[in-house]
């Protein structure tokens, strides 16, 4: 018994329930059992000579093809039947979308970073995560696989049907304003990134070991719950390559009116979410050198 007292005792000190905040909180980093790691350079002339950056590249097209394929081909399965009750509906959407950046995400972390969406590497980049370099080339591979991807779709459905049944492009929806779609793009954006920077976060990873592991799922349960919200708004956008490839392929006014909407919304939640995971949620503007 006294052995086990003595284990309840020094777990007690070891997880105390009243954790110290603020300023106060961050003195804690001094003994901190992981490693922060080194903000990345603005630009890194070696990557150029990497094999691996441009494997990283490739990633990124592969995995944004394979994005635009399933989803845009799920919407297009929803939208050619006369009820909803026949198909797999709005949630089934939302599930394709969520699934595959969860699959993807899970398979090219380890290569990329399983960005798969250029307003995901717009706000990592502001968080120093990575080069202007390397973000530049990931978001125009992004955008060339998404390209790819919604060709593949058109391919498939024809022309003619393709056409009418909208190209799986964004738009704002009837009965709501210019206003309404960039709002709902920011915070749904916003909820992404964030959700990106904690799962991906170096102290969390550290500590919790089974972190790692789980990322992808949080990633893509945010992007399943954000389609769920935005879809009768937007249709969802939160990614302007998949936005773009389908506007592109697309290549109709429906697609290009409002869709200024789907790169500026999705940028500015990525650089909201980012000041937020760095100035509040980490504080390390406040942390001592």
């Amino acid at each position: 018994m006294e052995g086990k007292e003595e284990d309840v005792r020094l777990g007690a000190n070891k997880f105390p329930e009243r954790q110290p905040i603020g300023t106060a909180a961050q003195s804690q980093d001094e003994g901190k059992d992981y490693a922060e790691p080194p903000p990345a350079p603005l630009y890194e002339p070696s990557e150029l000579t990497s094999w691996s950056f441009y494997r990283a590249g490739i990633a990124e097209f592969v995995a944004t093809f394979l994005f635009l394929y399933i989803s845009v081909l799920t919407v297009m399965g929803v939208v050619k039947e006369n009820t909803k009750c026949s198909t797999v509906g709005i949630q089934g959407i939302a599930w394709a979308f969520g699934g595959m950046i969860f699959a993807l995400v899970y398979c090219t972390a380890g290569i990329s970073g399983g960005h798969i969406n250029p307003a995901v590497t717009f706000g990592l980049f502001l968080g120093r995560k990575l080069s202007l370099t390397r973000a530049i080339f990931y978001m125009v591979m992004q955008c060339l696989g998404a390209i790819c991807g919604a060709g593949v779709v058109k391919g498939f459905m024809g022309k003619t049907r393709y056409g009418t049944l909208g190209g799986g492009a964004n738009s704002v929806n009837h009965g709501y304003t210019k206003g309404d779609g960039l709002g709902a793009e920011i915070i749904g954006t916003f909820v992404l990134v964030y959700t990106v920077f904690s799962a991906t976060d170096a102290k969390r990873n550290a500590r919790d070991s089974h972190v790692p592991i789980l990322a992808p799922l949080p990633i893509g349960f945010a992007v399943f719950l954000v389609h769920l919200a935005t879809i009768p708004i937007t249709g969802t956008g939160i990614n302007p390559a998949r936005s773009l490839g389908a506007a592109i392929i697309f290549n109709k006014d429906k697609g290009w009116d409002d869709h200024w909407i789907f790169w500026v919304g999705p940028f500015v939640g990525a650089a909201l979410a980012a000041l937020y995971h760095v100035v509040v949620i980490r504080a390390i503007p406040f942390k001592s050198k």
